[in-house]
């Protein structure tokens, strides 16, 4: 005899667990205690009849069981809940609900805060969760209803719709740093100099610095004197004259437009396609996502 069904709720909050390895901030994304998480838990269990998370004082794992039933209900249970908010205010005037966004760091124009402000200022019923991470994941399995990503690693089957214009790639440094060990021609240059580099997580090696010549892509492994997974601590060592470090044109704006900070090696920089609003291809788009795409369709027009 098959087991009775699990609710919305409990499968909900195993999701939760999943995605967030951690009793404890998948109560404090829902709003209940940990001990209701531990509860909501084990009452699946009792009724798959068999264990879905490993628990340890200090981590929390899924079981091979618990594994497959991520993977087989995330997306219906996106479904779902998007069909519920469908129910309840068909429409962009009925947006309301939680949005979660998974943000790329680097996407200053999505991040620079007006965009946001003004959507949450014209949709007053829909509160907006900023995950600001380099991470490259699956969104839907993570329970993100979008991403805004650069357009070179969107998933084929996501939808995208530009946030930004095209971006660069630009090498800057500090005049004061120009003076004293020179300008670099050329991108095999760069060993010659003092590098700040970017890493997106402490176990992977540091970002290799892009380049194209003669319409030939290439790159270049500098070994930085001081990597970091932090844009702004990148910014503010290269004004202090530590050395060269390499970014999107527009995280540098400001200070080149100040002249405090000087982009060198243009030619070998061109532009390439920017950053998208990027979510899954449903037939059916929850009033709160369809709010925020109208909202950037119509900034991208002003």
């Amino acid at each position: 005899m098959s087991p009775p069904l699990p609710d919305l709720t409990g499968l909900s909050i195993f999701l939760a667990v999943a995605e967030t390895r951690s009793f404890r901030r998948a109560g404090e994304r829902l709003g209940i205690t940990r001990s209701a998480v531990s509860q909501a838990i084990r009452r699946l269990e009792d009724r798959f009849g068999t264990a879905l998370v490993s628990r340890t004082t200090r981590s929390v794992s899924l079981t091979e069981a618990g594994e497959t039933l991520f993977r087989r209900i995330a997306g219906p249970i996106a479904e779902v809940a998007t069909a519920i908010e469908e129910v309840g205010g068909p429409g962009e005037a009925g947006a309301s609900g939680h949005l979660r966004l998974a943000v790329s760091s680097i996407a200053e124009s999505f991040l620079q805060g007006s965009l946001l402000a003004g959507f949450i200022e014209a949709h007053p019923a829909v509160t907006v969760d900023v995950t600001v991470t380099d991470e490259e994941f699956d969104l839907v399995a993570h329970g993100f209803d979008a991403g805004v990503r650069l357009g070179e690693v969107l998933e084929a089957d996501m939808i995208a719709v530009p946030v930004s214009d095209d971006q660069r790639q630009l090498v800057v440094g500090a005049p004061d740093y120009l003076r004293r060990f020179g300008t670099p021609s050329h991108p095999r240059e760069l060993a010659k100099h003092r590098c700040i580099g970017w890493r997106r997580a402490p176990d992977l090696a540091p970002y290799r610095w892009e380049f194209t010549e003669d319409g030939r892509d290439f790159d270049v492994a500098v070994t930085p004197t001081l990597t970091t997974n932090d844009m702004q601590v990148m910014i503010r060592t290269a004004l202090a004259g530590g050395g060269l470090t390499c970014g999107m044109e527009e995280s540098f704006r400001t200070p080149i437009e100040s002249g405090a900070l000087v982009p060198v090696l243009e030619d070998f920089c061109p532009s390439f396609p920017g950053f998208f609003l990027a979510f899954p291809a449903r037939r059916n788009m929850a009033p709160k996502l369809r709010a925020l795409v109208d909202h950037v369709r119509r900034q991208a027009r002003r």
